[in-house]
């Protein structure tokens, strides 16, 4: 153990190897000059989409350990600011839950009702109460279809949000 440690500090047995890895790619990065990539794409490194590992780390900062926290941010990797959506972070379950309901709400309010064929894509505009919107394709149909096979599993709450639509169950 004190041999790994003398070779590599940051090692932790207990951290997920992936997670070590996509670290040391980025201190790498960021020992040669260069800035970390702030959208996902922006910077591929053997194989890792160093964007997105940044964005799920800023993400789930509260699910580090202090140990890693304090890693990331001598990388330049910071926790989110109160109330900051990260891009590129994959979203929550009510976030995709939000986002398919008002591509719902649009289709309805456009076709009056809520038949729609499975391949149908509705675009909608999202995160406009920030001032930023910007456009989002959302699967209507297959989220519809699949939505009514999982009837059963659905809370209350999000049956009434498609009951108010004339949902066909």
């Amino acid at each position: 153990m004190e041999a790994l440690a003398d070779l590599d500090p940051g090692w932790r047995p207990a951290w997920e190897i992936g997670w070590q890895r996509a670290l040391r790619l980025a201190l790498a990065h960021t020992k040669s000059g260069a800035a970390l990539p702030t959208a996902a794409g922006q910077l591929i490194v053997q194989g890792e989409d160093l964007g997105v590992w940044i964005a799920g780390q800023r993400t789930g900062w509260d699910n580090l350990t202090p140990a890693q926290q304090w890693l990331l941010e001598t990388v330049g990797i910071e926790p989110p600011a109160e109330g900051e959506l990260v891009p590129g972070a994959p979203r929550t379950q009510d976030a995709r839950w939000a986002a398919n309901l008002a591509a719902a709400r649009q289709y309805h309010a456009r076709e009056g009702h809520l038949l729609v064929p499975r391949k149908h894509l509705e675009t909608i505009i999202v995160g406009e109460e920030a001032g930023s919107g910007r456009e989002e394709v959302v699967k209507l149909g297959a989220w519809l279809d699949n939505t009514r096979r999982r009837a059963g599993k659905l809370s209350p709450q999000r049956r009434a949000d498609l009951d108010q639509f004339g949902m066909r169950w």
